[in-house]
């Protein structure tokens, strides 16, 4: 695919599948750029460096239901070789994440009671879509047809760095859930925003 037109940077060739960067600043200073542009942060307890994930780019689905991850995050979300994980989001969404930061997740939620009737609920949804995918050499994920179905993915998608993670976006849903962001009132912004400013 070529580049968007959004993008005034010079044209660059891009890997099959990808397009251009929509948008790959971030609000959050003092990160450290780690290999192409995604940013590393210090664990919590200080020990080892995980990968800060940001920017969202523009995808197109092949016909197998495969993705190609941009260039730029490949070498962060392989640093281990394992596998990636691929789960449900309750916005309808799908979340990639690393193995190292999806295990301690699961861990959390699957040792809540499944008593409670939302937690279970949640339990389904998130474990029990969670998938094992594999990067190949040309840098594509296969999406499962289950997770593609739920998050009603077509052929255009939105892949948004959230961190430790990535959402994975339906591109018409993408831009729902963004023209709802750039609404958002700003006397109703939630009591551990305040004083907060980009």
């Amino acid at each position: 695919m070529g580049e968007s037109g959004a993008n005034s940077a010079p044209r660059r060739d891009l890997p099959p599948g990808e397009r251009a960067d929509v948008n790959e600043h971030s609000p959050a200073g003092g990160s450290a750029l780690a290999q192409g542009r995604g940013a590393e942060q210090a664990n919590g307890d200080g020990g080892g460096r995980a990968p800060l994930f940001r920017g969202a780019t523009q995808l197109t689905l092949d016909a197998k239901g495969r993705l190609a991850v941009p260039a730029k995050h490949r070498e962060a979300l392989s640093a281990d070789g394992s596998p990636l994980v691929l789960t449900a989001d309750p916005s309808r969404c799908l979340l990639l994440y690393p193995r190292a930061d999806w295990e301690p997740i699961q861990a959390r939620l699957m040792a809540l009671s499944s008593f409670d009737e939302r937690i279970r609920a949640l339990q389904r949804l998130i474990v029990g879509h969670a998938d094992d995918v594999e990067m190949d050499a040309a840098g594509r994920i296969l999406v499962p047809p289950a997770l593609r179905q739920y998050a009603r993915l077509d052929r255009h998608v939105m892949f948004v760095g959230q961190g430790r993670k990535f959402e994975l976006w339906d591109d018409a849903a993408w831009s729902e859930q963004t023209a709802k962001a750039a609404a958002f009132p700003a006397h109703g912004l939630p009591p551990a925003l305040d004083g907060f400013s980009l």
